[in-house]
């Protein structure tokens, strides 16, 4: 029988992971101590994307095959120093965990957490996002689809609107796009202005891609979601294992690697992570932009001017 606790030290704290030998990947044979290990190598790449944002928690207590929740309030038994934040919600409040640091991220990891899912704000202006993001969501496992929404999308921001943007497998069937804000407008603002850029692009490429959010809407067509840029919903984090068979991760891709025909959204897994760490697609990534300018091109595109 293994050891019922590990303990590691990291960033001046220790960390006791509770059954470390847990297969939390049982077809892969992927342990609680196997997730711990990539987590803390990642680390410096993936804390950046998780600082200072209120976080939903998937936790997998008795592995991927076993029953799941998503948690947003913050246990009592959380050790006092994890950060918090209280934020509202409609008729109360919710605690929420902040992953500021090493050890937080391996004590979520003790949790069973397999994948942290991030506000798209910051705690300290929780009501104004610095990213929007596109969900791509295809209706099946046509990813070629989805690499060619990823590239008109991207003309579309870039060419006409000249917004950058930031490209990522999901771990699970699609891509993310995602532009970085200056964190000035309200969510409000902002999804009504992704929404009218998916818009455009479906009305471009209707037999191809929808907006509607009910499946049986959708006639077979890739789903352009932007429902996640509201308040208090969230993203998965960059460098998140997911859980499905082979725990394959959100990873940042660079825009080149769109033109790969074999690239899928379970590209790269935990067991990959050295060749995930080789390059780092985001350096240099661009800073945040107001959406005003970018709002008067799409008003003069869909006005016909």
């Amino acid at each position: 029988m293994g050891a019922e606790t590990m303990s590691i030290r990291v960033g001046g704290r220790t960390v006791e992971l509770s059954r470390p030998d847990k297969e939390l990947f049982p077809q892969d044979g992927i342990t609680k101590a196997d997730l711990a290990d990539y987590y803390r190598r990642v680390a410096r790449r993936m804390l950046p994307h998780l600082r200072h944002r209120p976080l939903m928690l998937e936790r997998h207590p008795d592995g991927i095959e076993g029953p799941a929740f998503m948690q947003k309030e913050v246990p009592d038994h959380f050790p006092d120093w994890i950060h918090r934040v209280e934020l509202p919600k409609e008729g109360g409040t919710v605690t929420y965990a902040l992953c500021d640091d090493t050890a937080t991220l391996l004590h979520l990891v003790g949790q069973a957490c397999i994948t942290p899912h991030r506000f798209l704000s910051t705690a300290d202006r929780a009501d104004h996002p610095d990213r929007l993001v596109f969900d791509l969501d295809p209706p099946g496992d046509d990813f070629d689809l989805v690499r060619r929404t990823a590239q008109a999308l991207r003309e579309l921001l870039h060419d006409e609107l000249r917004l950058p943007s930031l490209l990522m497998t999901t771990g699970s069937r699609g891509l993310h796009v995602l532009v970085p804000l200056d964190g000035r407008e309200a969510f409000d603002g902002v999804r009504a202005f992704a929404r009218d850029v998916a818009e455009l692009l479906a009305a471009r490429h209707p037999e191809e891609l929808t907006t509607a959010p009910r499946k049986q809407a959708r006639g077979g067509r890739l789903y352009l979601d932007v429902q996640r840029n509201a308040y208090a919903q969230t993203a998965v984090t960059p460098y998140a294992v997911r859980a499905r068979p082979g725990a394959p991760v959100a990873a940042p891709l660079a825009w080149d690697d769109i033109e790969d025909p074999d690239l899928t959204a379970r590209r790269w897994t935990l067991s990959t992570v050295d060749q995930l760490l080789k390059d780092n697609p985001w350096h240099g990534a661009p800073r945040g932009r107001s959406l005003d300018p970018a709002r008067r091109r799409l008003a003069a595109l869909t006005s016909g001017g």
